[in-house]
């Protein structure tokens, strides 16, 4: 697995066992295997950077930032999905996290100083490594409700996403914001913004890499054209069981691009949703999303991989970003638009064939989540006691972040799984210059009742054929999860009753009764189910899994100082 992370200055002089060294004072170290342009440093007299992540900056553009006095601003903005570190002479590390969370940072106390990482499941072997059980009993209840302070980890703690943690000599540690919800701005200039940063991002990924995309919707579709532009590439299409044309396969079928390669692959019954799979799954910070479609994902990767692929990009994230529920109902409601507040509320209910009555009153109240989330309800098998979270009231806006920045923690979990086929995974939609620049339109004109997502469509959608273009549709792959249940229900039944329920976490017969009639085709709510049987198999990972081992001695740098 590839992470990296290092030592407060004066902290604890240790580094991960098998671990290249970059800089030795203050410790930064690296694991696994990285490809040079995922790294990249600069030094004077005085300071040493390090950009750690694809990003569209120039090496001239590192220089200038070696002395900038506000490192942020100097670099944060540049496209791409990274982490900046900067040690300087006055014995002070500053880190960089990005606005979105895609490069999730933790830092954890040590008898002798603060070490941190890009892996909470590696620090945790410094704090006891036991299970914050809090954290997991949130994610029980819904993924996006564990606490902003808190990990899956005791005594591993998150940076939050666009801060700065300094860490100073003497063992000073301060976190500060460094980004915030852009102010609103003519659509036409975000919509610009949108199209640099998403097409920056793509080029830093796949210039100078062997990669492949998903091809499928309008997210990946969009991803595998402007990708193409910058050198030839691998576009997989995965396809159901038995279904060999229409939806994906039709639009795949009919997209004709210069250098790009297109290979269908069809999810048969070994790949099926809850199959065993025949790589195993390895430990991540957190339960991964992937962990039902394992068995077909890896498949997948494989594939890639055999064509000469070391990156693959997804589409995840651009459901969140341009599909956008009218949460912006709420804003209208707070500022007294009764009319254009009426006037959506009706499209989205003959839309959706839904009563609007609910929309208006969930408005009313300021609750984004009833608006975006009416599915959302309590796991019917969790325990009495499992409190309800707290879902504060937000923005339009502010929701779009937070949701954004659930699918970056969730999704880095998935990049951990991928390392274990020996491909990066990498998510252009969840960078952070992209949520900056989506964030940045007026929330009204993020959402549509009669187009589909508007924004990506505005942005880049000359670069698409018509067909493709105007497309107002997606693949499914439901039917797949209830094939793949039926097929595997002893083994997801054995799910049921494990490490969860000895935690006390859950009533494994709610669970079954549910897991049942999902296998015999039931109306099944996946993003309840998914989470808890993804919970367990994690758990079971961990429990067979070494723990990350330190070593106290001092190796010699092989870059840096």
């Amino acid at each position: 697995m590839r992470w990296f992370g290092g030592c407060a200055p004066d902290g604890p002089q240790i580094t991960p066992e098998g671990a290249r060294v970059l800089w030795s004072e203050p410790r930064l170290w690296m694991m696994g295997k990285w490809p040079t342009p995922l790294i990249r440093m600069a030094k004077n007299r005085t300071a040493l950077l390090a950009i750690i992540g694809p990003c569209a900056a120039t090496r001239q553009d590192l220089t200038p930032a070696l002395t900038a006095p506000d490192l942020a601003q100097a670099v944060g903005h540049w496209p791409g999905s990274y982490i900046a570190v900067r040690f300087t002479a006055r014995a002070v590390v500053e880190i960089i996290t990005d606005p979105s969370g895609a490069c999730p940072l933790y830092t954890a106390q040590t008898p002798n100083g603060i070490v941190w990482a890009s892996s909470a499941r590696a620090l945790a072997s410094l704090t006891g490594g036991q299970i914050d059980t809090g954290w997991l009993a949130s994610y029980l209840w819904d993924t996006a409700a564990p606490a902003d302070d808190r990990s899956p980890w005791k005594g591993v703690r998150p940076v939050p996403p666009g801060h700065v943690l300094t860490l100073a000599a003497g063992g000073g540690r301060f976190t500060t914001p460094w980004w915030s919800p852009p102010t609103p701005r003519p659509r036409t200039e975000a919509l610009r913004s949108l199209r640099h940063a998403l097409s920056e991002g793509i080029r830093a990924r796949v210039e100078n890499t062997p990669s492949a995309t998903d091809l499928g919707g309008t997210d990946s579709t969009t991803l595998a054209v402007i990708a193409a532009r910058h050198r030839p590439l691998t576009a997989i299409t995965a396809h159901p069981l038995g279904h060999t044309e229409g939806g994906d396969l039709d639009y795949a079928r009919a997209l004709r691009v210069p250098g790009l390669t297109k290979i269908e692959f069809p999810v048969e019954a070994g790949h099926l949703p809850f199959s065993a799979g025949t790589t195993p799954m390895p430990a991540t910070d957190e339960p991964p999303p992937s962990t039902a479609v394992w068995a077909m994902l890896s498949a997948q990767l494989r594939l890639a991989r055999a064509h000469g692929t070391l990156r693959h990009l997804t589409g995840d994230g651009g459901d969140h970003l341009f599909l956008a529920s009218p949460r912006h109902l709420v804003d209208y409601a707070h500022n007294r638009r009764w009319l254009p507040l009426v006037r959506d509320a009706l499209a989205w209910a003959r839309l959706r064939r839904q009563p609007p009555g609910p929309l208006i009153t969930a408005a009313l109240r300021r609750d984004t989540e009833g608006i975006g989330r009416p599915w959302l309800a309590r796991p019917p098998w969790l325990t009495a006691n499992i409190s309800e979270p707290h879902w504060r009231p937000a923005t339009a806006t502010q929701a779009l972040i937070a949701s954004i920045r659930t699918v970056a923690r969730t999704a880095h979990a998935d990049s951990q799984l991928c390392d274990a086929v020996g491909v990066e995974l990498h998510n252009p939609y969840l960078d952070g210059a992209v949520l900056n620049a989506v964030a940045s339109a007026p929330a009204e004109a993020r959402f549509s009742a009669h187009r589909y997502k508007p924004l990506l469509v505005d942005a880049v959608g000359d670069l698409l054929p018509a067909l493709h273009r105007d497309r107002a549709t997606k693949g499914t792959f439901t039917a797949s999860f209830h094939h793949g249940l039926r097929a595997h229900l002893g083994r997801a039944l054995d799910l049921s009753d494990g490490r969860l329920a000895a935690r006390g976490l859950i009533d494994p017969a709610p669970l079954r009764t549910t897991l049942h009639a999902a296998a015999m085709g039931a109306e099944t709510n996946w993003s309840m189910l998914l989470p808890t049987l993804a919970a367990e198999q994690w758990l079971a990972t961990i429990d067979h899994t070494p723990a990350v081992r330190w070593d106290t001695t001092a190796p010699a740098p092989v870059g840096g100082r």
